[in-house]
């Protein structure tokens, strides 16, 4: 358990990490999901992140992920009255994933403005799971389903690497590993978003593409259709993988991203993401990155 002290000094972190990217964190927000997870935080990997979506353009995110697999994130959001309860099959999603497929590890995402957001389910990376396992599920949301062909024509069918859930918004994200030997050149990136209606690719996309071991979709239960893909790439340098200049607010996470160990490289995940209304960025820095958790990334993402 995660003590006062201990929880006092890295939400200072949060606050000035927030306060560089031009965000205000609201301690009336953040302290409850903090001390609901303090059990947790001592030995969790910790990464903050911002993006230029319009969605969360103005929040800034921390990310708690190495939680253990016997330990129920959501519950825990409901028990710590971070999150309201719902009827929306998003509630049972992350129990009944974990009632038909083996968890490695969970994640939880809040923003320092918005509060609480996702949960996510790491599964084993040498035991990557099926669409049709997800699509069994009865609350998973029917697209995942209707969207098979697609995962089957980009040989992903087979590879989910986690799945996410976002309890604010009701979306459900399917993180994909591309197999070996599918890389996600200029022509295979412009094909998958071809295939699903999403705008032709800029530069940016197609230059962190080809770092990427792959991509996740983001799905909802109110529509057949993908809302949004996004590409990542574990990087040392975000520029260098997105191919230009970083948006200011990006920017400023990549020169000023605090570390628990400041002799440690700093590494970040970048994305570009891309959705019918067109592309966003996100960087995510980890700040306290155990080995364990660089492992896996790597191990999601290496092609």
């Amino acid at each position: 358990m995660a003590g006062t002290t201990e929880l006092e000094d890295l939400y200072s972190v949060i606050e000035e990490a927030a306060r560089q990217t031009g965000v205000t964190s609201s301690r009336d927000t953040v302290w409850p999901i903090m001390t609901t997870y303090q059990d947790v935080i001592p030995h969790s990997a910790i990464a903050f992140r911002v993006e230029t979506s319009a969605r969360r353009s103005n929040d800034f995110s921390c990310r708690f992920t190495m939680i253990p697999k016997d330990v129920d994130p959501y519950a825990m959001a409901l028990s710590g009255g971070i999150t309201p309860r719902t009827d929306h099959p998003v509630a049972s999603l992350s129990a009944d994933i974990a009632a038909a497929c083996p968890i490695d590890n969970y994640g939880v995402d809040f923003g320092v403005v918005g509060g609480f957001t996702k949960t996510f389910q790491f599964f084993p990376p040498d035991d990557l799971q099926l669409i049709s396992t997800l699509s069994s599920i009865g609350a998973v949301p029917p697209a995942v389903a209707e969207n098979a062909a697609f995962f089957e024509r980009h040989g992903v069918a087979d590879q989910v690497a986690l799945t996410g859930m976002d309890y604010e918004h009701k979306t459900f994200n399917v993180y994909l590993k591309t197999p070996d030997g599918y890389l996600l050149e200029p022509k295979n990136v412009a094909s998958i978003l071809s295939d699903l209606d999403m705008p032709e690719p800029s530069e940016a996309l197609q230059t962190l593409a080809k770092s990427a071991g792959g991509f996740y979709v983001t799905l909802n239960w109110d529509s057949p259709s993908v809302q949004r893909i996004c590409f990542s790439a574990m990087t040392l340098d975000p520029a260098a993988t997105t191919g230009g200049r970083l948006d200011p607010k990006i920017e400023q996470l990549a020169r000023n991203a605090p570390s628990a160990d400041p002799d440690a490289e700093r590494r970040f995940i970048a994305y570009v993401a891309s959705s019918p209304a067109g592309e966003y960025f996100k960087l995510l820095s980890f700040y306290r990155a155990q080995p364990d958790v660089v492992r896996l990334w790597r191990e999601y993402e290496d092609n």
